[in-house]
């Protein structure tokens, strides 16, 4: 058995997971629109559930702009901020029992915002969470001088994913499990040969990253941005 079969095996069934949120602090933002998929080795979605939560505070313009729900939406349609962030832990941990690795596109960001959101409900956090699979580092690791960003969007691009409504929860969550499964087959002997040894190297490859990207704003005259390259959760 070659070892792009192994690979490819390895990821028959993935689960993926997405937040859409008021903005982009872990601590402080809430979740508005959230998304957990099993995706099969075809990357087709056998299983969905998906939540929009009432965030108890107001949604600025700018992330209504990037997802579409207003403060007003949120407020007549969302359920319970608790109700819902205990309902996506829930289904984590579920998935998490199983084996089952959850992708999710710069991890560290929605886990993160998970955790913080699941304390300042009094729920019980996911603090370490495996396996673990982050097409964004892995592609910066097996590809790593490719030039251009490496937004979803344009990574989804680069492995012929569509992504046809970018920063909708479903859309960017199904997108990144099947260029995870895209990337899982292209480069099967650059890969570990399981999710958990995967996982363990994705710590590393986070930290590297986030240095590299540190010493980069330092030459550039940004002493003071400092990158916090903590992985699955900062």
């Amino acid at each position: 058995m070659g070892r792009a079969e192994r690979s490819t095996r390895l990821l028959d069934r993935v689960a993926v997971f997405d937040l859409e949120t008021t903005g982009v602090d872990v601590e402080n933002d809430r979740i508005v629109t959230a998304y957990v998929g099993l995706l099969d080795a075809s990357g087709e979605v056998i299983h969905a559930e998906s939540w929009l939560a009432d965030p108890g505070i107001e949604i600025p313009e700018g992330a209504t702009a990037v997802h579409g729900i207003t403060t007003e939406t949120a407020r007549a349609e969302g359920r319970p901020a608790a109700e819902v962030v205990g309902e996506i832990v829930s289904a984590l941990r579920t998935i998490l029992a199983g084996g089952i690795p959850v992708v999710a596109y710069n991890a560290s960001f929605d886990l993160s915002m998970l955790k913080h959101e699941a304390q300042r409900h009094g729920i019980d956090p996911i603090v370490d969470p495996s396996p673990v699979i982050d097409p964004l580092v892995i592609d910066k690791t097996v590809d790593r001088y490719r030039k251009g960003k490496r937004t979803l969007d344009v990574v989804a691009a680069h492995y012929a994913v569509a992504l046809d409504a970018a920063h909708e929860a479903s859309a960017d969550a199904i997108a990144a499990g099947r260029v995870a499964l895209a990337i899982a087959e292209r480069y099967a002997d650059a890969l570990p040969d399981t999710v958990e040894e995967l996982h363990t190297r994705q710590i590393g490859w986070a930290r590297a990253q986030a240095e590299s990207l540190t010493e980069y704003f330092v030459r550039i005259g940004r002493i003071d941005a400092v990158v916090d390259g903590s992985w699955p959760i900062r």
